[in-house]
């Protein structure tokens, strides 16, 4: 384990379904307001809505068939963007892709779906889309939702951006999809930062690293000569905070994913570390250790105008800002053991909010409000979980050997942790998303062992 103990703990619904369409230039990485173009056909009154309730347990079927050309012919961009397509609304659990092979032959007439073939394989919902090659590099890809039970169109956008950029499209069709059905944003043009591993356990290599929320587009942004922990990402800006122990001494940085400088904030104690951006992203929580005890100072990026929301009588680590940035959520041992506590942003009365069997660290507070993720150990071993910030509703959602690091994605639908294996000559660390409601676990691919992940707000 890598954990610095006890200091450094690591441990029934149905939407109405608007019909439109828009254009949108995605100019880069950059995604400007919509721009409204041609509409979409109306939708005819009446009852618009596809059932989502159980959608857990009884996933939504929708049919995806590879993009094609404006003419019909088969795009090998267009089957990528499909596959995309495909795997995020999958990896939701909210959706059951209809296998392709099932899908009859010419099911789609003058750009109209034949209704009948897909009924038949019980699809409530259909995208179709095409791909255009504009020259200079660009791409035009478009879009269609239909609702199959109501024989509808839902919506429709196109999209313009380079070709390079034909995997955040194929993430932005799939947030609109999600958000149409399900009423909330989806979480697909997101990324991840976390903390790449390799090499022997004796002398483990950590490097701060940066990917797409499914794993595509891997980034390493530190060399490793210098170990990274504890990536955070800033809420409003392309930043990422993180604790690098350069000459060996823990310090907390801060990286510009734009320019890809580093800026040191600080260094407040004989350990800082933890960093957690506030909602606005204009402040810093972090842990600094004094004597035997580690106190939660707030500050600016900068490093300047430390405010102590603690004192050093016990360990205070792991602090994280509700999303209206009122309270604070950390791990304190002042009761004796490793407990969770909620205190107000200005450091005022703090309450245990944890009483389960074992200790709890790492708390993370969703950005919806209503959950707080945790580790938990005892003699039961590691697992994740969450409750409500008052400390009711507890749950567990994954047991193991080793699992920590609960990070939410922008939704709060998913959280996502890292697994650690026992494997011969030391252990496998892998990065895990599962649902809040604890089913849909599935592994991140990543190209090293994986560790102490970030999800990062949807992308701009």
């Amino acid at each position: 384990m890598r954990h610095f103990r006890p200091f450094f703990p690591t441990t029934s619904r149905r939407f109405v379904l608007g019909a439109g369409a828009a254009t949108l230039v995605l100019p880069g990485l950059v995604r400007p307001s919509l721009a409204r173009a041609q509409s979409a056909p109306p939708a005819p009154a009446g009852d618009q809505t596809i059932n989502v309730s159980g959608a857990q347990t009884a996933p939504i079927p929708i049919a995806i068939p590879l993009f094609t050309d404006p003419t019909g012919a088969p795009s090998d961009m267009g089957a990528q963007i499909a596959g995309v397509l495909s795997d995020d609304l999958g990896h939701s659990g909210l959706f059951a892709p209809i296998d392709p092979a099932s899908f009859v032959p010419n099911s789609i007439a003058n750009g109209t779906p034949v209704w009948a073939n897909w009924s038949i394989l019980n699809a409530q919902a259909l995208i179709t889309g095409d791909v255009s090659d504009q020259g200079g590099g660009q791409l035009r890809v478009e879009f269609r939702l239909w609702n199959v039970t109501q024989q509808t169109q839902v919506t429709g956008t196109a999209f313009t951006t380079t070709q390079a950029n034909w995997r955040r499209i194929a993430h932005i069709i799939g947030d609109t999809v999600y958000q149409q059905i399900v009423g909330e944003k989806g979480y697909f043009d997101s990324r991840v930062a976390y903390i790449s591993e390799a090499g022997p356990v004796t002398s483990r290599i950590r490097r701060l690293a940066v990917m797409d929320y499914d794993g595509a587009n891997n980034q390493f942004l530190t060399d490793g000569s210098s170990m990274a922990l504890s990536p955070q990402f800033n809420p409003v800006r392309q930043q990422l905070a993180f604790v690098s122990f350069q000459d060996n001494d823990p310090r907390v940085y801060l990286f510009d994913m734009q320019s890809g400088e580093q800026q040191l904030v600080g260094s407040f104690g004989d350990l800082t570390i933890g960093p957690r951006f506030s909602p606005d992203g204009n402040s810093l929580l972090m842990s600094v250790s004094r004597g035997n005890g580690a106190a939660i100072v707030r500050v600016s990026p900068s490093g300047g105008g430390m405010t102590e929301l603690t004192d050093y009588s016990s360990i205070n680590v792991t602090p994280s800002f509700s999303p209206d940035g009122s309270q604070i959520v950390f791990n304190s041992d002042r009761d004796g053991d490793q407990q969770l506590f909620v205190m107000g942003a200005d450091g005022s009365g703090a309450k245990r909010i944890s009483f389960g069997n074992g200790q709890y660290a790492e708390p993370a507070w969703s950005p919806r409000g209503d959950l707080i993720a945790y580790t938990r150990w005892g003699s039961g071993g590691f697992s994740i979980g969450v409750m409500a910030p008052d400390g009711s509703g507890e749950r567990i959602l994954s047991q193991g050997f080793l699992v920590e690091g609960a990070t939410f994605c922008p939704n709060g639908r998913v959280i996502m942790f890292y697994r650690q294996t026992p494997s011969e000559g030391g252990h496998d660390s892998r990065l895990v998303t599962i649902g809040i409601d604890g089913f849909n676990e599935r592994l991140v691919d990543t190209p090293t062992d994986a560790s102490d992940p970030s999800w990062g707000p949807l992308l701009t």
